[in-house]
């Protein structure tokens, strides 16, 4: 018998007299306990993308980043946003130098596909104090980063660009973002006075393949290009949306996807008139969705809607403000098709006091559907643009950072039947200042604006953090950023929702009769 035959043999009865072995040794079926909710234990690292600010000259950029205190174990971390690269030259994506080979200023563009820098342009050092970091000019690149340890759970950042001249005149502002593989950005246009990119950053070691559509009142609109769209790893790409396609549209709700990887995304939108802004990605298609926090001042706001099921949607259409809900004047109703794009002109809806818009389905499961406001402070040549997405609720814990003293306003809206109690903190100031908190009640069906509890002694900006108590309603909530130069008032507003900071966490137990089958 050759060796190999007599090897197999004694491995064979090893195994038999194991398995005889585990078999008399194992425990007979454990006794069924009573199931226990899956434990919450704080996430061990997050992710975050900021897309490229701007490429104007006169543009200054303030980063921001902060981590709540909370429970980590005592595990140390590190939290850092580093530049992103630029989308490479042969590409074959539309770039804001897509058509001239110039930036909107008229200046020659370098080559953009230059290795990105590997030094960090904000590091957060520790839980409960934020960091701020400043860039001016054009060069601002996008950026990528992560944080782990104890800065990972509830870490949030924002990019907020002041632009004091030009077509882009404007106060821009978006919470950086996790990547992700599908987003609605209802509320785009590729209209004569319009320049709107949808930015797409990378943050893996590979590309990532994305594709666009676009959808109008008459539904899907056919686009040249757009399909198959390359994004390299660990960089950033710019894509001119009226490059995609020749149609003109003043309302356009566009979809990004990923067939390969995953991608940050927001639509960065100019207006020749009006300034610009952030657009960022709508909640998820649902038959209701709340847009929170329009602005008491706002001179005309715009519902763009767009209905994603098969069916056509209609929704009810009502406000929340401070003294409770009511139903827009000659506005009860909306009617939108199936796979189309609707505008809808709510002039100065608002009555003077800040506002949240509610939509729900006339009758039955509803449609699922996306939606963004388009919003206007101001009048005439001193108009300035801002965006508010469908929201999600706070849920348990939100943060948004760069509040600035006399600048910021939080709006609370309390959708449900039962009344909310919110807990508001302020963090530490980037340069100094002692954290406030302070708690607020806001009436079912109603929205509460409030000049949120600055620091003691604040120097810089601040983070802040707001924590619904459970036993209330749902609360949905927003930051409007604003302020004026020469005039405009310019502004800005984020939405909040939950920073997911706790993952659900199922109980095990050791089965040994696993062994047995």
């Amino acid at each position: 018998m050759k060796r190999t035959t007599l090897s197999l043999a004694a491995g064979a009865v090893a195994l038999a007299a194991l398995t005889g072995f585990a078999s008399l040794t194992a425990p007979g079926p454990p006794a069924r306990a009573d199931a226990k909710s899956p434990a919450r234990q704080p996430v061990e690292r997050s992710s975050l993308l900021c897309p490229a600010p701007s490429n104007s000259d006169l543009a200054q950029t303030t980063y921001t980043a902060f981590t709540p205190k909370g429970d980590s174990g005592g595990k140390p971390g590190t939290a850092t946003l580093t530049p992103a690269a630029g989308p490479p030259a042969d590409a074959g994506t539309p770039s804001p130098s897509s058509s001239t080979g110039k930036g909107k200023d008229g200046k020659d563009k370098k080559a953009a596909d230059k290795p990105a820098s590997d030094k960090p342009v904000i590091t957060l050092k520790e839980p409960g104090k934020p960091a701020a970091a400043t860039v001016s000019g054009a060069d601002a690149p996008a950026l990528t980063g992560s944080a782990d340890g104890a800065l990972a759970p509830g870490w949030a950042a924002q990019q907020t660009t002041q632009i004091t001249g030009g077509t882009g005149r404007a106060l821009l502002g978006t919470n950086c973002t996790a990547p992700d593989a599908e987003f609605w950005f209802p509320g785009a246009s590729t209209a004569k006075d319009r320049q709107d990119y949808v930015h797409l950053t990378n943050p893996d070691d590979t590309a990532a393949v994305a594709d666009i559509e676009l959808f109008g009142k008459d539904g899907a609109i056919k686009a040249d290009i757009g399909q198959g769209l390359t994004v390299p790893a660990k960089s950033s790409v710019p894509v001119l949306l009226s490059t995609l396609t020749g149609t003109v549209a003043d309302d356009l709700t566009v979809h990004v996807t990923t067939r390969a990887g995953r991608v940050g995304a927001v639509v960065q939108a100019t207006d020749a008139k009006a300034g610009a802004d952030w657009l960022p990605a709508s909640a998820d298609a649902a038959p209701s969705q709340v847009l929170p926090g329009i602005p008491g001042d706002a001179t005309d706001v715009r519902l763009v809607v767009h209905a994603k099921g098969a069916d056509d949607a209609d929704l009810k259409v009502k406000l929340a403000g401070k003294g409770g809900s009511y139903t827009p004047a000659g506005l009860d109703t909306v009617h939108v098709k199936s796979g189309m794009t609707a505008s809808f002109d709510l002039k100065n809806v608002t009555r003077g006091d800040a506002s949240s818009l509610l939509l729900s389905p006339v009758s039955g499961g509803g449609t699922p559907v996306v939606a963004a406001l388009r919003v206007v402070r101001g009048t005439g040549d001193k108009q300035e643009i801002g965006f508010i997405p469908a929201a999600v609720p706070v849920g348990t814990r939100a943060t948004v950072t760069d509040n600035r003293d006399k600048a910021a306003t939080l709006a609370l809206t309390a959708t449900g039947t039962k009344d909310a109690t919110v807990k508001v903190t302020s963090s530490a100031g980037t340069e100094g200042g002692e954290p406030q908190s302070k708690t607020y009640t806001v009436k079912a069906g109603t929205t509460l604006a409030v000049d949120p509890p600055a620091p003691t002694g604040l120097k810089g900006s601040y983070a802040l953090t707001v924590e619904p108590d459970p036993g209330g309603g749902p609360v949905y909530a927003s930051r409007t950023l604003a302020i004026t130069q020469d005039g405009v008032p310019m502004f800005t507003v984020q939405t909040l929702s939950d920073d997911k900071g706790a993952v659900a966490v199922p109980a095990a137990a050791q089965d040994l009769s696993v062994l047995e089958k």
